[in-house]
């Protein structure tokens, strides 16, 4: 089995206990939050190595650093073979700052895109600025109703009914 299938099987499965997957979620989230805050610490600096000498480097299980792999892959500047990666697997975590800023918002993760390490990054008005975009681009926008003896909006001077909504 593939290590990201392993991590998914453990990480989502329905049939854990409530209370024991939520506990290992807290635990994740908090070694999460260690390894983001040496990242961030250093954003220019390329973080290289096998996924077993990274869990190494930040104290993880191999299957915590298939977690972490599988969560910033979208962020990644050149994303990692997560599917088919095993322990010896080269991998990279250089990270496109933007991106993972974006990301942690759109994953609602106060706990990282509040990291006082943002703040050596980006000033206040672009973390908020990047924080709105962010949030805007999850919202959909409907388009006004046209309702019936409405002018068509064609521009043929009928009303709707008896134009382009006459086959609706």
């Amino acid at each position: 089995m593939a290590l990201l299938e392993e991590w998914r099987s453990v990480a989502y499965n329905q049939e854990t206990d409530k209370k024991e997957i939520k506990r290992f979620w807290q635990n994740y989230f908090i070694k999460e939050r260690g390894i983001y805050e040496q990242l961030l610490e250093n954003p220019d600096e390329a973080v290289e190595g096998t996924v077993k000498e990274l869990a190494e480097k930040y104290n993880l299980t191999v299957m915590e650093m298939t977690g972490f792999l599988d969560g910033i892959n979208e962020s990644l500047i050149e994303a990692n073979p997560i599917e088919e990666m095993d322990e010896d697997t080269r991998v990279s975590l250089a990270f496109d700052k933007e991106k993972l800023y974006k990301n942690m918002v759109d994953a609602k993760a106060d706990w990282l895109y509040e990291l006082p390490q943002w703040e050596k990054i980006y000033d206040e008005e672009t973390r908020h600025r990047l924080y709105l975009e962010q949030k805007k681009s999850n919202t959909v926008v409907k388009g006004q109703k046209i309702y019936p003896n409405d002018p068509c909006p064609c521009g043929s001077g009928k009303k709707y009914k008896k134009c382009c909504g006459r086959n609706q």
